[in-house]
C-alpha cells in the first residue's frame, strides 16, 4: 500500500474526527491548570528569563541552549507576566503539536476517521505528555519542532530532493534552537540516512548547504546577543560542552563517568509500565516482530519509521542520566505503534474497544498522578509573608515561591549550602522557607533544619508528586527505585513548606 503524500490534507470527514479529539485533549491539558504552580526550578527560571529577554536583556538567553524558546515568549511578557498565562499558552502549543503529528501519522498510515480520533485521544491522554504540557519548560515547543522535523524528513525519504533535504535541516536547526535535547535526533537521523542510502546528502554539495542551514541560528543569535548584551559569542556552543561533560552538582551527582557506571537499564521500562497505558510496552515488542522487517524497504513504511524512532530514543536514553522527559521524542511514535499494532492484529471493533479502554486508563492515571497533587499553596505563603511585613526570605534550593512573591515585591533567594544560608543571614535575611524541593533534588544540606519549630507551615501537594521526583533523577543521579523511595518518604509528611527563623 502506498502512503498518502504528506502534502495532501485530511479530508473534511476525517477532520470532523480530529478536531473534537483535539478539543478533548486541550481540556485534559487545561483542567485545573490555574491551580498549578511552576513546581520545578527550570520552569521558574524560564519564566524569569523570558521577562529579561522582553526587556532586551540577553544575558541568560542561551541557558539550556534554548534562545528561540525565550524569544518566542518574550512578546507575551510585554502584556502579562502572570505565570498562568504562560502555562496555558505552553499547554496549547503542545496540543497543536500533537494535532499536527497525529495528522501526519494518520495520512501516512491511511487511518479512517474513528482511529484518527482514538490516536489523538490516546496519545493526548499520555500521563507524561500531559504533565510536561502543563509546565513551562521546552517540551511543548520541542514537540512542535519534532513534528516539523518528522514530517519534513518523511517527505525527504519519499520525495528525495535538495528542497526536502534543506527543509529537514531547517526544522532540525529550529529544534536545536529550542532544546539542547534535539542533539538526540542527530544519531537517529544518521541511522535513517544510512538506511535510505540514496547519496542525496553528499550529492552536488548538499552537505555544506545543510551545514549552513544548521549553523545559521547559532551565528545570527550569537551575534545578536553579543551586540545587545555583550554575551560572548562562544556562550551557546559552551552550553553544549557543559551539557555533554557535566560535573558534580549540589545533589552529589558526579560527572558523565557516573552515568555510565551506575546504569539503571530498567528505569524507562519501569516508568512506562507504571505510568502509561499497559498496551505501550507490548505494542513496542510486537512492533519489533511485525514491523522490524520493514527496515529493508526504501523508503521505510510508516510503522517501521515510527519503530526506529521509538527504539532508538529508548535505547539511547537508557545509557544516559534518566528523566521521563528524555523520552519526549519517543512518546508519540510509541503511541502511534499501539494503534498500528492493534489494527494489524485485531478486528476493528475489538481495536476500538481496546483503545477506548486504554484512553480511560490514561485518564484515570491523570487523576492519580497529576490532578490529585493540586492546588499549590505558594500564593497563600506569599500573602502570609506580605501580611506579616516580611519582604525578603531565603529558600532551600527551590524557587517555586518566586512567581507568587513577585506580586508583593518580596525578594526570594535560594541557597544550596549551609554557607550560603549564613551569608544570606548576614545580608539581612531573617527567615527561611524550608521548601521540600531540596528533598526532590536530594540536596541533603538542610535535612537537620526540619527539627526547628516553624513560625508557619503549609502543605504543598505538587512537591510530593512521583512525576516531579522522577523528573529530577537526571539531577540526582538516582535510579528509579531510589527516586520513588525518597518520594514515598516525603509523601508521608503533612506539610512541605515550613517558615523558620534563620539563625
Amino acid at each position: 500500500m502506498q502512503p498518502v503524500p504528506a502534502s495532501v490534507p485530511l479530508p473534511a470527514a476525517q477532520l470532523r474526527w480530529l478536531l473534537p479529539a483535539l478539543a478533548a485533549v486541550a481540556l485534559l491539558r487545561l483542567w485545573r491548570l490555574p491551580e498549578a504552580s511552576l513546581a520545578d526550578f527550570d520552569s521558574v527560571r524560564n519564566w524569569q528569563i523570558v521577562q529579561q529577554v522582553a526587556h532586551l536583556d540577553f544575558g541568560q538567553i542561551f541557558r539550556h541552549g534554548s534562545p528561540a524558546f525565550y524569544l518566542l515568549y518574550a512578546p507575551v511578557a510585554w502584556f502579562s507576566t502572570d505565570y498562568r498565562v504562560f502555562l496555558v499558552l505552553n499547554a496549547l502549543v503542545a496540543v497543536a503539536a500533537l494535532g499536527l503529528l497525529t495528522d501526519w501519522i494518520a495520512r501516512a498510515a491511511r487511518l479512517p476517521g474513528p482511529e484518527i480520533a482514538l490516536l489523538v485521544m490516546l496519545t493526548g491522554s499520555s500521563v507524561f505528555l500531559t504533565a510536561s504540557g502543563r509546565d513551562f519548560i521546552m517540551s511543548s515547543w520541542s514537540l512542535l519542532a519534532l513534528t516539523g522535523l518528522l514530517r519534513a524528513h518523511w517527505q525527504r525519504l519519499h520525495h528525495p530532493s535538495r528542497a526536502t533535504l534543506l527543509r529537514t535541516a531547517a526544522w532540525l536547526a529550529f529544534g536545536l534552537s529550542i532544546n539542547y535535547k534535539f542533539l538526540l535526533t542527530l544519531p537517529i537521523l544518521a541511522v535513517l540516512e544510512v538506511q535510505q542510502h540514496d547519496g542525496l546528502l553528499t550529492r552536488s554539495g548538499n552537505w555544506w548547504r545543510v551545514l549552513l542551514v544548521l549553523a545559521a541560528p547559532f551565528v545570527v543569535l550569537s551575534v545578536v546577543a553579543w551586540a545587545v548584551s555583550g554575551v560572548p559569542v562562544y556562550r551557546w556552543p559552551a552550553v553544549y560542552v557543559s551539557i555533554l561533560f557535566p560535573g558534580a552538582n549540589a545533589a552529589g551527582r558526579g560527572g558523565i563517568a557516573q552515568a555510565t557506571r551506575d546504569l539503571d537499564l530498567s528505569y524507562y521500562f519501569r516508568f512506562l509500565a507504571a505510568f502509561e497505558t499497559p498496551l505501550l510496552l507490548p505494542a513496542l515488542a510486537a512492533g519489533l516482530v511485525w514491523f522490524g522487517g520493514g527496515v529493508r524497504q526504501r523508503p521505510l513504511p510508516i510503522a517501521t519509521y515510527l519503530l526506529v524512532w521509538a527504539v532508538c530514543i529508548l535505547a539511547g536514553m537508557s545509557l544516559l542520566y534518566k528523566a521521563p522527559r528524555g523520552l519526549l521524542f519517543g512518546f508519540v511514535p510509541m503511541y502511534g505503534l499501539v494503534v498500528l499494532v492493534l489494527r494489524q492484529w485485531l478486528a476493528r471493533p475489538i481495536t476500538v474497544v481496546a483503545l477506548l479502554a486504554a484512553i480511560g486508563y490514561n485518564v484515570w492515571q491523570l487523576q492519580r498522578e497529576v490532578y490529585a497533587y493540586l492546588p499549590t499553596r505558594y500564593p497563600q505563603v506569599a500573602a502570609w509573608l506580605h501580611q506579616h511585613g516580611i519582604q525578603r526570605v531565603a529558600t532551600t534550593v527551590g524557587i517555586g515561591l518566586v512567581p507568587a512573591a513577585q506580586r508583593y515585591g518580596i525578594a526570594v533567594t535560594p541557597a544550596t549550602t549551609g554557607a550560603q544560608l549564613r551569608a544570606l543571614r548576614r545580608q539581612g535575611y531573617h527567615y527561611l522557607l524550608l521548601d521540600d524541593y531540596h528533598r526532590v533534588t536530594n540536596v541533603r544540606a538542610f535535612d537537620s533544619l526540619r527539627a526547628v519549630p516553624p513560625v508557619a507551615a503549609w502543605p504543598e501537594p505538587p512537591l510530593t508528586a512521583p512525576l516531579l521526583y522522577l523528573e529530577h533523577s537526571e539531577f540526582t543521579g538516582l535510579g528509579y527505585r531510589a527516586t520513588l523511595a525518597r518520594q514515598q518518604q516525603a509523601a508521608h509528611d503533612s506539610v512541605q513548606l515550613r517558615l523558620i527563623p534563620l539563625r
